[in-house]
């Protein structure tokens, strides 16, 4: 088992650690605006022309049949020339709206082909679905649209028992030629087929080391360990071409000029792996899938430069999945560090302490209990922050200019910083240290506070973290 407990409290632990999460806003204005392009933009919000770039590069794609752009090219289309099985798409779509699958034609109906729910499709019903496509009835902001058909792909046998109706896909995020987190998305009833899991599908996370899959939700949200309806297991299916997917997704990062992507990649019975499209602002329930959250990886490796697609490959699944390699260091000129570490601290008069650290990536800064900033030679600055204070432990917000009156002239304060709560805001003195680990001296600010009844007696934030990666398993 990989949780605990019921439903309702495992994912309201894992929603009180959301600033491992990353939320809408944070996606656009911290990834999508800073390292998406409008040449990527646009590759990706158009599947015609996403198709022909990654083609042209010789990344497998489903096969183009035929286009149509305007009514006079679908009064004029000819219908003989579709195959028995195809897949009617919108250039724009997006959420898996607007798609039309058929399966075989219909027996002794030329006109005529087979839904995978048994439903008959018409020459009249795709001509009435191509006007609604060509009106842009699925596109963003109803843009005017392209239909265009495809190559039905096959479903793969390991997939068959898992998928109703439709063919399974894997989303794999990537963020500077680094795969940071994938999940394999697989149709239902609900879904009608389709692997959207807005529609009803089910997202099943992925270890990113081997490929094999590990914790499941279905459509927003509900935790499932089975297929419904069955005794199958989501947990433990090993993802075939799981090293070319994700060298194809980070290869098609590199063609797209999209920094920060999602490519969803299907895998043909016949041909393998093919693309189905890139996302330039992919969906944030990966993460609920993942039982992870997507800011704390992004976070990790930000800035780091990859020069090769193999190296950024096997960095992702170092680090979101297996044990952590020293090439790794090579590759990002960062040190690998752990959750815990031992450090050394070096305060007033070089008096020196050597303690045990957890390293918190979800921190902005670090912080040190009272009794060790004492011990370091900070102890009258203390005492007398704690006299200005009074008996006042909560105070209304004071100016910057207010606080620095109450607060001036004490001897070893750097700072303060304010902790704000719903009963008002309360002041932490700030000191400055030298941090000490892996061979690094860091100069820092800590805040000081009781920390008795925790673990730890210090945490590092992230301010003092920019020489290093974070390995959770280490």
């Amino acid at each position: 088992m990989l949780f605990v407990g019921c439903e309702s409290d495992y994912m309201f632990e894992f929603f009180k650690k959301s600033q491992k999460l990353l939320g809408m806003n944070a996606r656009n204005l911290d990834f999508v605006r800073p390292f998406n392009r409008q040449r990527g933009m646009k590759i990706a919000d158009q599947k015609l022309l996403c198709k022909r770039i990654l083609s042209g590069a010789h990344l497998p794609v489903s096969p183009l049949i035929g286009k149509i752009r305007n009514r006079e090219e679908l009064e004029h289309f000819d219908w003989t020339s579709l195959p028995n099985s195809f897949a009617l798409k919108p250039n724009r779509g997006f959420g898996g709206e607007g798609i039309l699958v058929v399966y075989a034609r219909k027996k002794n109906r030329p006109d005529a082909w087979v839904k995978a729910n048994g439903g008959i499709v018409t020459i009249e019903d795709l001509k009435a679905h191509i006007e609604n496509i060509l009106d842009g009835s699925f596109s963003l902001s109803n843009t005017p649209d392209i239909a265009f058909f495809e190559e039905r792909l096959k479903l793969l046998k390991l997939f068959k028992p898992y998928a109703y109706k439709g063919i399974p896909d894997i989303r794999v995020i990537v963020f500077n030629r680094i795969p940071v987190m994938a999940m394999l998305r697989l149709p239902t009833k609900a879904s009608d087929g389709k692997a959207n899991l807005q529609q009803g599908a089910i997202g099943v996370g992925i270890d990113m080391a081997t490929g094999t899959t590990t914790t499941a939700i279905m459509g927003k949200g509900q935790i499932i360990e089975k297929v419904p309806g069955t005794e199958l297991p989501l947990s433990g299916i090993k993802i075939p071409y799981w090293k070319q997917i994700l060298t194809m997704s980070v290869e098609a990062q590199s063609i797209s000029s999209l920094g920060f992507l999602g490519a969803d990649i299907a895998i043909d019975r016949d041909h393998g792996p093919v693309i189905l499209e890139l996302n330039a602002r992919p969906g944030l329930s990966i993460q609920l899938a993942n039982f992870s959250g997507l800011k704390e990886r992004l976070d990790r490796v930000r800035g780091v430069m990859i020069k090769t697609t193999e190296r950024g490959v096997r960095l992702g699944r170092n680090l979101f999945g297996g044990e952590i390699e020293e090439e790794i260091e090579e590759i990002s000129g960062r040190r690998v560090i752990g959750c815990i570490e031992k450090v050394k601290l070096i305060g007033k008069d070089g008096k020196e302490i050597e303690i045990e650290a957890k390293i918190d990536t979800g921190a902005d800064s670090s912080s040190i209990d009272i009794t060790l900033a004492e011990a370091l030679g900070f102890g009258s600055a203390i005492e007398t922050f704690s006299s200005r204070l009074g008996e006042r432990n909560v105070l209304e917000e004071l100016s910057k200019e207010e606080r620095e009156k109450l607060f001036a002239g004490i001897d070893d304060l750097a700072d303060t910083v304010p902790v704000r709560s719903s009963h008002g805001t309360s002041y932490r003195p700030m000191i400055r240290i030298d941090l000490i680990m892996d061979t690094f001296t860091i100069p820092a600010k800590v805040s000081v506070i009781d920390r008795s009844r925790l673990d730890y007696k210090m945490i590092i934030g992230r301010k003092n973290l920019r020489k290093f990666l974070v390995d959770v398993n280490k």
